[in-house]
């Protein structure tokens, strides 16, 4: 029986490849330990597009996507400010504000977040529906390891976690590509179509280690 926990222990510790198709990770506990960590070898990124789909009640600041590298704990961050009422997108801790957005709890919301170098540009579609472009004085590479967390928002390198921005609810078709997504193919994420999977993460194809309470589960889904 010894031997069977350790084991289990050890299989829940341990990176797996898993298609999550139709699946979701339910993260049922504010604390700063629970987290998946998505596991990728990329370590540099002239542009970026992240998609997600996330469903939760709770009122307060919490942390959606967060990568960090070793010279940047907010290389690529979104955060929910509930103080004021904005989703942000921070870029090598250069922080972009979006308002006006209708994030309703108990309801499932479509994310994506595109930044790109060359230009400066980064923008958010919140289900299907882009806001306006920011500028942030990033015109350099995203470069460095790589730690990229669901459930907690790094403070530091893979650390530096706080209760009060954890993460609790679902999270759903995480992708991330090392380009800027085409408005076509956002909506066809949105839509829940057809598109091109990412290429740093892929949620049929996902490499990820669970820390602490957080489970995987079928999308929930409403019955008619």
């Amino acid at each position: 029986m010894k031997l069977l926990i350790v084991l289990a222990m050890l299989a829940a510790g341990a990176a797996s490849v898993q298609d999550l198709s139709g699946k979701m990770f339910t993260f049922p506990v504010q604390n700063d330990r629970a987290r998946v960590r998505l596991i990728t070898s990329k370590q540099q990124f002239r542009a970026v597009t992240v998609c997600h789909r996330s469903f939760t009640d709770i009122k307060r600041n919490h942390g959606l996507f967060s990568l960090s590298t070793s010279g940047s704990s907010n290389s690529f961050l979104i955060f929910w400010d509930e103080t004021n009422k904005e989703m942000e997108a921070h870029i090598m801790n250069q922080k972009s504000e979006f308002i006006g957005l209708d994030y309703k709890a108990n309801m499932w919301h479509s994310i994506c977040t595109t930044w790109d170098s060359a230009t400066g540009l980064v923008q958010l579609w919140f289900n299907g529906r882009p806001t306006i472009s920011k500028f942030v004085f990033v015109d350099t590479a995203i470069t460095g390891s790589t730690i990229i967390i669901l459930g907690q928002e790094q403070d530091a390198h893979g650390g530096g976690f706080d209760s009060d921005q954890a993460f609790v609810g679902m999270m759903s078709d995480v992708h991330m590509w090392d380009y800027v997504l085409s408005s076509c193919e956002i909506q066809s994420y949105v839509d829940e179509l057809n598109f091109t999977p990412g290429n740093v993460l892929n949620w049929k194809a996902l490499q990820f280690v669970i820390t602490d309470k957080v489970l995987v589960e079928p999308k929930s889904s409403v019955c008619h």
